[in-house]
């Protein structure tokens, strides 16, 4: 008996948080091994492991509570990763080696895999003068470019994607180039960007006010606030960002507002975090909780929840021991504040069991109290973690009771702090939970309705072939279950039907009593009108929400493929689908198939060894990058520049035959070498040929001497037409979705922000 839901369920296991060896075989025999694995190291932190290693498997068990994925990945496995999600970066210098220094720590945090935020808010604005060496300041969009050249070469090394937020202030003097920076297509593609709106501004909105846009006390500019606020409403209403941090907000309301200031957050935006700030992720899954769904008696087991809740922080807190960081101002800021991100995942299902419409007046006053009942058993588990181990090492009881949202928290659990201290400075935090509620059966995700209540997906097997698989929610399935082939009732409602302003409602519910912040996308129909749209911003202002990401889909959001112009051959030769050209690389999947060759040129005493590993897309196999290896030192500059090369090229998409045909052509005129009768014109020649071997071996080229056989890509096309939105950058499928600010593959599960 398997406790996946689905097949996809255990597939994303499989590929994401299954424990496997160096060459690939499973160590994790089964999910229960993850589940204790993960279950096993959380509760060596604690002076009696034995007691808690089974409390933290049962909160485990059946996907009740859902660990961030780099804890689910990385936890037990004695490797040196860190098992936090989300880090803001320290602040940046107005300096160029201070600049550079922050570059260099941002990288060694990628690294290991943190999603990172930074405020470039910090930087003097472009034409300012530089003093001392009479030249005028390139300001912050120019170091930007540094940074995301950065996280591509990161990338570009194998290791995990990389995830930016950029933050601006909106009285920056360079605030108008931050919000149209990304409309250039080939910029700053590794970065989410939001700019940090303050209530002054709000109100100078409001009043129709002048704005002045200052840098170190000197007003660079003077504008009309809502002309300001338009342009920044247009670019995200055509271009999907820059998003909008009401960061006045997350300060007032921050618990620790007496000993920090918040200019930043993670690149999801459900943490804002101060310099060097961390954070770990973990979401309860409210679907698992719901007694006798669908019927008069529904409801979710409030004693189950407060108990799952209890364990789960104590989990989480046991996580900041347990992990290891990037830098060590990361630890001592975690350490310092013991922050935690408790997290809500399959609401819009729990409610829909309950018989509830998601967005209407019912539906929000059910989440407010859940969102609630959570903080407060989360609150109170930290005041007995606290007793029982310490309170967070900056603790003022006094300040603390006074800030953000301990003003408006309970008495007796206000009273407890007073006594007893707290063990973490902020607890609550909705992230994105895409990939992992894939993992629990497709719950639906986080505090978002149902995506779609059934959906195709192709599923990739072993032999590069695809077949179709019906992936139902989790809510809609339990309906099946019990009633059979009975309509869905109206109360039935999903993202792609919902008005954005009951999106607005459900985050205003959820946001008063989450401490931190939440990851949410309001879904906005293609036509709406552009009035109605700044309006929902105006609402999500309003009604006490900390940050607004809207999606509205077009033909420019979300689509980073190009056709290539038709080519001028004759009817004859031109038969063949287009081919598709990248504009940013393919991103590298965790595990790639391939094959290593042996070339022995004569008169060398050392051979060469090439792999060509391939990527799967759309069914068909296509070379995704090469390595080129000899003893020889002599080779060792050209056979580098060769590989990076060749790899640079293939994980551009398109046509890349022609590099066989470029290599075969390369004349040494020293003489080239007879090899199985064939006479090679130089050592690059017979590379091009081993090359061109494999291409047609895995199907990409026709054969020998011959070009494209098909372009994977182009299968999806209909009769030439452009591909609507993003192809996913792991498997190539036009199957993505924008869930939660985070676009996630439906397909494989593949996302760029979430674990």
């Amino acid at each position: 008996m398997t406790r996946f839901a689905a097949p996809i369920a255990e597939q994303i296991w499989d590929m994401k948080y299954r424990l496997k060896d160096a060459d690939g075989l499973p160590l994790d025999a089964s999910v229960e091994d993850s589940w204790r694995r993960v279950a096993r190291d959380l509760a060596s932190v604690e002076a009696d492991p034995a007691h808690w290693e089974p409390k933290f498997y049962a909160a485990l068990e059946d996907f009740k509570f859902l660990p961030a994925g780099r804890i689910l990945a990385g936890a037990g496995t004695g490797r040196a990763v860190t098992l936090f999600n989300c880090f803001v970066m320290g602040t940046i210098p107005d300096s160029m080696a201070g600049i550079f220094d922050m570059l260099k720590e941002a990288a060694l945090t990628m690294q290991q895999g943190g999603g990172i935020g930074y405020d470039f808010s910090t930087i003097r604005p472009r034409g300012a003068a530089v003093k001392g060496v009479a030249a005028d300041a390139s300001g912050p969009l120019s170091f930007m470019d540094v940074w995301d050249a950065m996280c591509r070469t990161i990338m570009s090394a194998g290791s995990r994607r990389g995830a930016m937020m950029a933050t601006m202030r909106c009285d920056h003097p360079d605030i108008e180039a931050f919000i149209t920076a990304k409309q250039d297509s080939a910029r700053l593609r590794m970065f989410n960007l939001s700019v940090l709106i303050t209530d002054a501004f709000m109100e100078a909105v409001k009043a129709d006010g002048p704005w002045e846009l200052v840098f170190d006390g000197k007003v660079y500019h003077t504008l009309n606030a809502r002309d300001l606020w338009n342009k920044i409403m247009r670019a995200t209403y055509d271009f999907a960002e820059p998003g909008v941090i009401f960061i006045d907000r997350i300060n007032a309301m921050n618990n620790l507002a007496y000993l920090e200031q918040i200019a930043a957050t993670n690149p999801c935006g459900e943490q804002p975090l101060p310099p060097y700030g961390a954070c770990l992720l973990g979401s309860v899954n409210l679907a698992r909780l719901v007694t006798a769904p669908f019927t008069d008696q529904a409801r979710l087991d409030l004693a189950a929840l407060d108990e799952l809740v209890r364990t789960s922080v104590r989990m989480m807190d046991n996580v900041v021991d347990a992990s290891r960081f990037p830098l060590p101002q990361q630890q001592a800021e975690a350490a310092n504040k013991r922050r935690i991100g408790l997290g809500v995942t399959g609401l819009a299902d729990a409610l829909l069991m309950l018989g509830l419409r998601y967005g209407d007046d019912k539906a929000a006053a059910q989440t407010e109290a859940w969102m609630k009942a959570i903080a407060r058993a989360a609150y109170l588990a930290s005041v007995d973690l606290a007793r029982e181990k310490g309170a967070f090492p900056l603790f003022d009881a006094e300040k603390y009771l006074s800030s953000g949202n301990m003003l408006q928290m309970d008495e007796d659990v206000r009273q407890a702090i007073a006594t007893h201290g707290i063990r973490n400075a902020l607890l609550t935090s909705i992230a994105p939970t895409g990939t992992i509620s894939l993992y629990a059966g497709n719950v639906s995700s986080g505090i978002e309705p149902v995506f779609a209540y059934a959906y195709t997906r192709k599923v990739l097997q072993k032999d590069g072939s695809r077949t179709e698989e019906e992936v139902v929610d989790y809510a809609v399935k339990l309906w099946r279950d019990m009633k059979g082939d009975v309509a869905l009732p109206a109360y039935f409602v999903n993202a792609q039907t919902l008005a954005p302003m009951d999106h607005v409602k459900m985050q205003a519910a959820a946001q008063k009593w989450i401490d931190s912040s939440i990851s949410k996308t309001i879904n906005c129909p293609v036509d709406i009108s552009f009035d109605d749209f700044k309006d929902v911003y105006m609402a999500a202002f309003e009604s006490g929400c900390k940050g607004c990401t809207t999606y509205r889909p077009n033909d420019v959001t979300g689509s980073v493929l190009t056709v290539s112009e038709k080519s001028e051959k004759t009817p004859e030769t031109d038969k063949g689908a287009e081919v598709v050209y990248l504009t940013e690389p393919l991103d590298r999947p965790a595990s790639l198939e391939g094959a290593t060759y042996k070339l022995k040129w004569p008169g060398s005493e050392h051979a060469i060894y090439i792999t060509v590993n391939d990527i799967v897309q759309g069914g068909h196999r296509r070379p995704f990058e090469v390595f080129i290896n000899s003893k020889n030192m002599e080779h060792y500059a050209w056979t580098v520049a060769l590989t990076r090369m060749i790899s640079a090229v293939f994980r551009r998409g398109g046509d890349v035959s022609f590099v066989v045909g470029e290599l075969k052509a390369v004349f040494d005129p020293r003489g080239g070498a007879w090899m199985a009768g064939q006479y090679i014109p130089s050592i690059l020649a017979a590379i091009g040929g081993v090359i061109e071997r494999h291409l047609v071996a895995t199907g990409f080229i026709a054969g020998e001497g011959m070009g494209l056989k098909s372009d994977p890509r182009a299968e999806v096309m209909e009769m030439g037409e452009p591909p609507r939105g993003e192809a996913c950058p792991s498997c190539g499928s036009y199957a993505l979705r924008k869930v939660e600010g985070c676009l996630t593959c439906a397909d494989c599960g593949h996302s760029k922000c979430s674990g």
